[in-house]
């Protein structure tokens, strides 16, 4: 029954909460997508059923046969998923992969929604034991936890499809799937008038004292209860290089989703963003953890969302919190303050009704314009983006990790 419980409440409302500028998709993934995964596909089949229990233990957080269900059928579905893969990607599950891949990326963002406040529960309590991650960096109980997850699944995403491209290309599905997306129309200058251009301020000093280090860092940039320090070794020219133009483009993402918020725009972050920005991410760079409170502030735009709601407010406080700790050192919070500030009015800010709405001049931009603009771009499409994209990197294509 709980099967058949999941599977009506995923055609007759979750599959609504998937897309945000093409009505047409709706019926792909409350239609289509099940009839996929009823032809043999349990990857899929289970991934459907996890993010239907995802969606109704937000509406019964306190039922743990929704809470046990949403983790067993997604630890299924990462199961199948990953042996799939393994066996190799082919005409016959390009497409199933693909929308599994989907579901998992979606799934990693909105089980973020159900994890408690550990920063106010650790004062509260008083427990502050430390302790290592999986990756073997250093975290204590109560502070803030970066949402990684979200960043490998929608990489992981990228890759599928970059791996799939050959199938995919020619599948309705998936093309009325990939052209509901807004296309990615970057400006990656070092203007400072673009409206977050101030987050490369000092930048070129930055990647300076990278190559040439004036102090060596008598501490691993990791350790606990350390402020923030640059490399003991100087870095190559071809790091200097890739941070550079990872700043650049995680910047000009901001940029561009900025105009046109409630298009889903701020989703293509986590999905476009470098490699090596998340290795800056972990290793807790201040410029890129400024760039992450300005993403996480976008998503203000899709609080209505069930999925993101309360979710701008909850992460930029606490990418904020890493620079009012001890980490960084007393100076961090006063330098880096005026990138932040924006992030924190957007996050902390009130709609008089109630509405995810938020006036052009509070946001900043006139979204309303952009967004009207969007309508006579139609010779644009994603598609295209990718196709291009996936011809540049045909020679290097190699098979996806499972995220």
């Amino acid at each position: 029954m709980l099967e058949l419980r999941l599977m009506h409440h995923y055609t007759a409302m979750t599959c609504k909460t998937f897309t945000f500028t093409a009505p047409t998709t709706e019926h792909i993934w409350k239609i289509t997508v099940p009839g996929m995964a009823f032809s043999g596909s349990q990857h899929l089949t289970n991934a459907i059923l996890a993010v239907a229990a995802l969606h109704l233990r937000s509406q019964s957080p306190n039922d743990k046969d929704l809470v046990r269900a949403s983790h067993a059928y997604m630890a299924a579905s990462l199961a199948e998923y990953s042996a799939t893969l393994a066996k190799g990607i082919d005409s016959t599950n390009a497409e199933s992969l693909f929308l599994t891949a989907s579901l998992i990326a979606f799934q990693s963002t909105a089980t973020r929604v159900f994890m408690k406040d550990e920063l106010n529960l650790a004062q509260a309590t008083g427990n502050y034991t430390e302790d290592f991650n999986k990756q073997g960096r250093y975290t204590a109980a109560g502070c803030y936890s970066i949402p990684f997850s979200w960043f490998h699944s929608f990489q992981g995403v990228k890759a599928v499809t970059a791996a799939s491209w050959p199938w995919l290309r020619t599948s309705p599905v998936v093309t009325e799937v990939i052209n509901s997306q807004v296309v990615l129309q970057l400006d990656l200058g070092l203007d400072r008038q673009t409206f977050f251009g101030h987050l490369l301020d000092d930048l070129s000093e930055e990647l300076e004292e990278m190559a040439n280090p004036s102090e060596p860092a008598s501490l691993h940039p990791d350790s606990p209860g350390q402020p923030f320090q640059q490399r003991r070794v100087p870095a190559s020219p071809e790091l200097v290089t890739s941070t550079r133009q990872a700043y650049q483009h995680a910047v000009a993402v901001l940029n561009w989703a900025h105009k046109i918020p409630h298009k889903g725009a701020p989703l293509a972050f986590p999905a476009t963003v470098s490699k090596r920005f998340i290795e800056l991410l972990e290793e807790r760079r201040p410029r890129a953890l400024a760039i992450l409170a300005c993403f996480f502030a976008l998503l203000k735009s899709l609080d209505s969302v069930w999925w993101l709601h309360g979710m701008a407010r909850r992460e930029v406080l606490g990418v904020v919190s890493l620079f009012n700790s001890d980490y960084f050192g007393p100076e961090a919070y006063s330098k880096w303050w005026p990138h932040l500030e924006w992030a924190m009015r957007i996050a902390l800010y009130e709609t008089p009704d109630g509405t995810s709405t938020i006036p052009p001049e509070v946001w900043g931009a006139d979204w309303y314009a952009e967004e009207q603009a969007l309508k006579d771009q139609s010779e644009h499409s994603y598609y295209r983006h990718i196709e291009l994209l996936c011809q540049m990197g045909n020679s290097t294509r190699s098979i996806p990790e499972v995220p």
